[in-house]
Parts: structure tokens; C-alpha cells; sequence
């Protein structure tokens, strides 16, 4: 089994000298505390109204002694959690809906899970807002795969998990928001919008991107694909329907839990970055990452100090360049890496087009495969 990496050191080692001040102390006590007031309030709302255990599966990957399961468990209305022909009747409101609407349900804080895999069942518990992020060791051979996840009463859910190949040594990481979904808000707004109030369907795929990830996958078949973000777990369900609706490869997303951690009123989305990339270093130490980004602030810093740490564990660094408008409404472009790393190629590109035929260079896309090389259509 690969071994993970250290978990996060603990609010004691990461003060430099002496205790925390008493404000500090005040304000991360009063965080936690009003997002306990939050969470007890949506839970009592939730039961009066009837609201059952719900279990959301996310995908998951792993390797061939272990998977990494993600889901989460919330209160929801006991109609969305029909099955048959009660969940396909359902299913087309509920792909419309808006993002807002992901946020009403009470998550079960510490919830128990039960995880199906292979036929053997293991006991997992959820965090304090809901989500499911368990390491189970497990025999599986590589490819996708369906495990079932159950609290308390809920229904029976599924999830998919992509086992990646133990001679798999290339994979692709990629952002999502500016990288293959194009924004238009300031970024101090686009979060908010993307998750309150647009609707799916509104979105817009990054033009040539979906084609760029299908050539890759087409070279390199056993290569995972992993959607690394800063969104909320909420939108899990959203933005695996755009990727699906606009072609791009199925793969685990890594997003994370909004809401005050122990020395923060808020999690930070660079450290959440930082953090997922050292974990896929250390879980699959044999595979190069082709990182995929865009300009606008953080990706280039997160990638170059990556790539910096883990050069045996990058195999090239494409970004995109945003347009002057969308750089504007980004908060301006992040300064290129002072010192690059020697033996990682660094390409730009506004679009999938050009950053195709650059890794067609590289020889990381097969020449001369284009058949593809169309544009792709949103619904």
C-alpha cells in the first residue's frame, strides 16, 4: 500500500513561538462556534420538515490495494431519494436546478457509512459537515468500478472508482474554473454566482479543451484525469454533469469543505491545492502529471513550488492565457515562476487547440491523431 502523506500539523506546531493571543484564540473559537449554532439549526429545520439521510457518492479512485471513497451525507427531501422510475422522473428537475439549491440540505455531521466494496463492507465515518473522505485498503484490478454507500436508513447509492494501473506513470491534474469552464464574474464574485445562482446549463466549456483531454486519454488510456478546485463539495453533482454534458473524461474531483477550520472563519483554496497535489505525489510516487491551469493569480505558484518539490513527479505544466477581459475580471495574471524547474516544459495557450499541438510535440498526445479535433457542442 503507498503510504499517505503526513496529515497537517496540529494548531500547536504551527505557531512559530508562545500561545496564540487571546483574539486570535476569540476568533477561532467564535467561528466554530457559529457554524455549530448553523449546522444545529439547518438539522432541526431539516427534521421537522420530514427531511431523511441522503447519501451524495462523488467519485473515487485508488489503486490496486486501496481506494479513496469521497461522497457525502446530507438531509433531503424523501421523494429525491427514490429509486427506478420515482428517481428518473426526478432527475430532470434536479439537473436543472440551481446551484443555490445544493446548499439547503443539512449536512449529518459524523454520519455512519457503510462502504460496499468488492462484496466486503467497511464502517467509515463522515467529518462534522458531512463528507466522506475514507481510506479503505482493497483488492481491486484496474479500471472503473461501482461500490455502494449507505447511512442509517437512506437508500443504497452507488459511486464509480477508477483504479489506476500499478505501471500507470502519467496522469493528468486540472483546474476547472478559467481552465475548462469559462468565467466572465470577478473572481471575488464568481464563487458565490457559480454556486447560488447560475444554472448548469449556462456554463460555458472552455473552447477545444473537452477535445484536448479526449486525445490525451486516447494516447495514454490507463492515464487518470483529476479535477482539482477550490469549489465546495456542494457543487460536486453540478459540475460532474457539465463535464459529462460537454465531453470532458470522467474523474475524481477534488474540492473541499467551505467554512471555518480551527485558526480560519474560512479554508483556503491555495492550501487546498497545495495539499491535494502533495497527496497524488505520495499516493502514486510513480506517475508524471501533465498540470493543467490557467494564468489568472494562483495555478502557475502551485504548480511551479509542485513541480519544485516533485520534479520525478511532473511531466509538463500547461496554462492558459486568459483574455485581457477575463484576466481584468480574474484580478489581473499571476507572475510567471521565477525559477522554473529544470526538465519540467512549461506551455501556454488561450485554448485547447494550441496547447494540442504543443503536447503533440512533446509527444504526450499521439501525432497525427485528430480525428477528434472538433469543436464540441453544450447543451
Amino acid at each position: 500500500m503507498c503510504p499517505l502523506p503526513v496529515k497537517p500539523r496540529a494548531l500547536s506546531d504551527s505557531v512559530d513561538s508562545g500561545s496564540p493571543t487571546l483574539p486570535s484564540r476569540a476568533r477561532r473559537h467564535l467561528a466554530l462556534r457559529l457554524d455549530d449554532a448553523w449546522l444545529r439549526f439547518q438539522t432541526r429545520l431539516a427534521i421537522q420538515r420530514g427531511r431523511v439521510e441522503t447519501v451524495i457518492p462523488y467519485t473515487g479512485y485508488g489503486t490496486t490495494s486501496w481506494v479513496r471513497v469521497l461522497a457525502r451525507v446530507v438531509r433531503s427531501d424523501a421523494r429525491d431519494t427514490g429509486t427506478g422510475a420515482q428517481a428518473s422522473a426526478l432527475r430532470p428537475l434536479q439537473d436543472g436546478m440551481r446551484g443555490w439549491r445544493n446548499f439547503t440540505s443539512a449536512p449529518v455531521a459524523h454520519a455512519a457509512v457503510r462502504v460496499t466494496v468488492a462484496g466486503t463492507v467497511h464502517d467509515v465515518e463522515a467529518d462534522r459537515g458531512g463528507v466522506v473522505d475514507a481510506h479503505i485498503p482493497v483488492a481491486l484490478d484496474a479500471g472503473w468500478h461501482t461500490i455502494t454507500l449507505q447511512s442509517g436508513g437512506s437508500s443504497i447509492v452507488e459511486a464509480p472508482v477508477r483504479i489506476v494501473a500499478d505501471d500507470a506513470d502519467f496522469g493528468v491534474v486540472s483546474d476547472i474554473d478559467d481552465t475548462v469552464m469559462v468565467t466572465t464574474l470577478p473572481r471575488p464574485f464568481l464563487a458565490a454566482w457559480n454556486t447560488f445562482v447560475l444554472d448548469e446549463h449556462a456554463r460555458t466549456p472552455t473552447p477545444g479543451m473537452a477535445v484536448l483531454y479526449e486525445r490525451i486519454v486516447r494516447t495514454a488510456p490507463s492515464a487518470p484525469v483529476v479535477y482539482l478546485s477550490t469549489g465546495a463539495w456542494n457543487v460536486a453533482p453540478t459540475l460532474s454533469r457539465f463535464l459529462s454534458r460537454n465531453l470532458y473524461p470522467a474523474g475524481p474531483k477534488l474540492l473541499t469543505d467551505w467554512g471555518p477550520t480551527p485558526d480560519r472563519w474560512f479554508r483556503s483554496g491555495k492550501e487546498h491545492k497545495r495539499t491535494s497535489l502533495e497527496r497524488l505525489a505520495a499516493e502514486f510516487p510513480g506517475v508524471k502529471w501533465l498540470l493543467v491551469g490557467d494564468d489568472g493569480q494562483h495555478d502557475e505558484a502551485i504548480y511551479a513550488e509542485f513541480a519544485q518539490r516533485h520534479p520525478q513527479n511532473v511531466r509538463a505544466i500547461a496554462i492558459r492565457q486568459l483574455s485581457v477581459g477575463e484576466a481584468v475580471l480574474a484580478g489581473g495574471r499571476s507572475k510567471s515562476p521565477a525559477q522554473p524547474t529544470p526538465g519540467v516544459p512549461w506551455i501556454y495557450s488561450p485554448d485547447g487547440a494550441g496547447m494540442s499541438a504543443q503536447l503533440e510535440q512533446m509527444g504526450i498526445i499521439r501525432r497525427g491523431d485528430r480525428s477528434a479535433d472538433v469543436p464540441e457542442e453544450s447543451d
